[in-house]
């Protein structure tokens, strides 16, 4: 079901079209996917489990360029992390939800990494260059690595039959 609405931006004012949809994925329970795109620059995506959630963290292992498929659900409160490229990505306050694939994650996380080179200085550049080049490698399927997830308020998942979950206490 879609539903469409107009409502002013919160940045400049004008009034935008805000998109709620949801959506069945298979093996998995419906999603709510909200959104909203202004000229000025404002852009907002979420995507959150309908059902209510317990705190639950998702690994999958990623071994061959077929891997890289696996269809991936990350809600604005997941923390993801590739432990072998030492990266942790933690939700932030402009985080977005989305749904993607392991591969659309390794881009979102090349992106991240262009970012801090393009301001970092001394010895964070040649660290992020090393980062760079592996995540180049898992592109191609050249080196395995893991996809962890870890979400409390559990509107997260990573869908493959690989995948294994379990309960997530978060750190105090």
């Amino acid at each position: 079901m879609r539903y469409t609405l107009r409502a002013p931006c919160p940045l400049c004012k004008k009034d935008i079209e805000y998109t709620y949809q949801t959506e069945d994925i298979p093996y998995f329970p419906e999603i709510l996917i909200t959104s909203a795109l202004c000229d000025c620059g404002f852009r907002h995506t979420d995507t959150m489990i309908t059902g209510g959630g317990e705190p639950l963290r998702w690994r999958v292992p990623v071994r061959s360029a077929e891997d890289l498929a696996i269809r991936v659900v990350r809600s604005t409160s997941g923390i993801m992390s590739i432990p072998e490229l030492g990266v942790t990505i933690e939700p932030g306050p402009a985080c977005e939800g989305f749904v993607s694939n392991v591969e659309g994650v390794l881009w979102r996380v090349m992106e991240a990494v262009e970012s801090v080179i393009s301001w970092a200085e001394g010895e964070d550049i040649p660290r992020a260059r090393e980062i760079q080049e592996k995540i180049n490698q898992a592109l191609e399927g050249g080196i395995p690595f893991t996809l962890v997830i870890e979400d409390p308020c559990g509107n997260s998942a990573i869908i493959s039959k690989a995948a294994s979950k379990e309960p997530y206490q978060p750190e105090e």
